[in-house]
């Protein structure tokens, strides 16, 4: 797999293509310098390290935030347990809220520097 429009191309269609487009551009717009990658087989944006991932399931997308047990998560969206990496499910093109998720890659950026 080269790049995210492969990976699109060769594993998602229907609203899960949609979530990736929305994801994308949310990116592109807060996290402008993070250069989109594919890692460990997802697609992923990459600036010093890895800050965000997909990966994807049945029913849904997760955007996975490296560092995302530091944020601070007013917004109550973030799940996971573990000591570094936290995530958001993304069923629909219309949970990649403009206003919520990018005030996580707001986060994620400031730990990648």
């Amino acid at each position: 797999m080269r790049d995210i429009d492969e990976y699109a191309a060769t594993h998602l269609a229907g609203e899960q293509a949609e979530i990736l487009a929305a994801v994308r551009a949310l990116l592109a717009r807060h996290a402008p310098d993070a250069r989109e990658v594919i890692s460990s087989g997802s697609p992923a944006w990459r600036g010093n390290k890895v800050i965000a991932i997909i990966s994807r399931s049945k029913t849904h997308i997760t955007l996975a935030f490296a560092r995302g047990a530091e944020f601070t998560d007013p917004h109550g969206l973030l799940d996971g347990v573990g000591k570094t990496t936290r995530h958001v499910k993304l069923k629909r093109a219309s949970d990649v809220d403009e206003g919520r998720l990018a005030d996580y890659v707001r986060q994620a950026v400031e730990r990648d520097k």
